[in-house]
């Protein structure tokens, strides 16, 4: 199979011919039709993941057909359309029997603890844990656009932030995860906030649902102006990009008893940020981390889709094939317009 693969971190990556993976017997093999391009996967080329082991490809958000099947799957089969979590439950542990698979401690990570999904082919364990159903009509490059970003907001906004109509809620970052969350915090009935540095990023968060904006390089104080829009501070505030600044932010902008969810990685130097805790203990705040999403939550969030509440398609920027996926994965941390990558040609 064709396949973008690194030997060092921070080394540039290559496109090589490597071999095809064959199914465990849980698991089965994905012929990739499309693979989005995340920061998450930046962060992994950097090595700030313990673990990714080298040599490696890359890749966690995907969708396709099953191209093999493991002897002991049941509930897939050879040409099934398919995605799946980029956190999948190993089906055993007693988190997945609590119905909580995206903290599993056996978990897999397709593009991080085995190889990923920038490939022609990829390997999932335990298939029928974790792989969803794709209806027809849903294209692939949308389906693959779930599997991080959008679905890891859903949770975000839905099951830990519990936004409820009408509730401020501020989303500190407008890339796909922020972009993500503040659509699906609009389709809910609440007032989303977006804070950004990128006037174009502002500008196309108003197309998706913001109410207000705020342009973090042109006030003098972030959490002040999220007060003042919402007359005493958000009830759910998300932290969407992962850094010092908007992580205290997304905690020093909410209201008494405000929910705060960490969604944006925090590794390296940052992995231990300036937390406000006199205010987190005064005003009875509450933290929340989210990291992905179950496989069985999927459902909520198709039938949101099918019944157009949503529309994840327009977060997508561009379609790219995999070979103009390389200096894409290098530039992530750049975060350069809006939109999401996906690689849709192999």
């Amino acid at each position: 199979m064709k396949a973008m693969y690194y030997e060092t971190f921070g080394g540039v990556p290559e496109i090589r011919t490597l071999p095809d993976p064959t199914p465990t017997e849980g698991g089965v093999v994905v012929k990739v039709e499309a693979s989005g391009l995340c920061r998450s996967d930046w962060h992994g080329w950097m090595g700030h993941d313990p673990d990714i082991r080298l040599p490696h490809v890359p890749g966690h958000e995907l969708a396709g057909t099953v191209a093999a099947v493991g002897k002991g799957v049941m509930r897939y089969k050879v040409g099934d359309r398919v995605t799946v979590p980029f956190v999948s439950g190993c089906g055993h542990c007693a988190e997945c029997h609590s119905g909580n698979q995206q903290i599993c401690v056996n978990q897999f990570q397709p593009g991080f603890t085995h190889w990923g999904s920038f490939a022609e082919y990829v390997a999932i364990d335990y298939a029928d844990t974790n792989l969803v159903h794709l209806p027809e009509s849903l294209d692939y490059a949308t389906a693959a656009s779930l599997g991080c970003r959008f679905a890891t907001s859903f949770r975000a906004i839905v099951d830990q932030g519990r936004v409820r109509p009408g509730e401020w809620v501020a989303v500190h970052g407008c890339g796909g995860v922020g972009l993500s969350a503040i659509m699906i915090a609009a389709a809910l009935g609440a007032n989303a906030i977006a804070i950004d540095i990128a006037d174009d990023k502002l500008a196309f968060a108003r197309e998706i649902g913001a109410v207000a904006t705020i342009n973090a390089n042109e006030v003098a104080d972030v959490a002040e102006a999220v007060r003042e829009i919402t007359k005493g501070g958000a009830h759910v505030s998300i932290d969407a990009l992962g850094h010092p600044a908007t992580c205290f932010n997304s905690i020093r902008n909410l209201r008494r008893r405000g929910r705060h969810v960490q969604v944006g990685l925090m590794t390296g130097d940052d992995a231990a940020p300036k937390i406000p805790m006199a205010q987190v203990i005064a005003h009875e705040l509450e933290i929340y981390g989210s990291h992905g999403m179950q496989a069985w939550r999927y459902e909520a969030m198709m039938e949101m889709l099918k019944a157009g509440r949503i529309a994840p398609a327009k977060l997508i920027g561009r379609t790219i094939s995999l070979e103009e996926a390389v200096p894409a994965l290098m530039s992530l941390d750049k975060a350069e317009g809006t939109g999401i990558g996906v690689i849709t040609q192999f």
